[in-house]
């Protein structure tokens, strides 16, 4: 049931943000003057690694001027439908993470072994609702493998809609009714 979710939430999406993304595309190649998508090698289910598909949004650690706009919108995350089609990722899971952060975070013993047991997702608790702290991340990674199901995963998905409109701050705020939230 999720694979056939995220293949037809994947399709729908690479629909709907065909527009977006032809000009973010036509953005990159002629005013930024850089290749388009940024790839990275990410651990994945079972700890296989694949190839990550991002729009370029950064050149020498630094955020470009269109750069800055796709990644507060969370347009530089796009590309990633098509791993999600290829079966590489979820629309909804864990982080991707590189090895270096899985080494980074300590995640690479038996303690932490079951948050391989899902894919990755484009969205998911950690990103939604976490930090950046190894802590509060792993919470949020545990959370979302004992409580999976597609029910959640619409939520999720409804969660990071409204942080696409609305940015991360406002939509964690009303999520939590916390006005100290950042």
């Amino acid at each position: 049931m999720k694979r056939l979710f995220d293949i037809l939430f994947s399709l729908i999406a690479l629909l709907v943000f065909s527009i977006p993304s032809a000009i973010i595309i036509l953005l990159l190649l002629f005013r930024e003057k850089h290749s388009i998508f940024f790839r990275q090698e990410r651990i994945g289910q079972n700890k296989r690694s694949f190839q990550i598909l991002k729009f370029q949004s950064m050149v020498a650690e630094k955020p470009t001027r269109t750069g800055k706009i796709i990644r507060k919108t969370g347009l530089d995350e796009w590309p990633q439908f098509i791993n999600v089609l290829k079966g590489e990722m979820s629309i909804v899971g864990p982080r991707a993470l590189t090895q270096n952060d899985i080494v980074r975070l300590g995640w690479d013993d038996e303690y932490h072994i079951k948050r391989w047991n899902l894919k990755p997702g484009i969205s998911g608790y950690a990103q939604l609702f976490g930090g950046q702290h190894r802590k509060t991340s792993w919470f949020w990674d545990v959370k979302y493998i004992k409580e999976n199901n597609v029910f959640m995963d619409l939520g999720v998905l409804i969660a990071s809609f409204l942080i696409n409109i609305f940015g991360k701050t406002r939509v964690r705020r009303i999520l939590f009714n916390r006005k100290d939230l950042k």
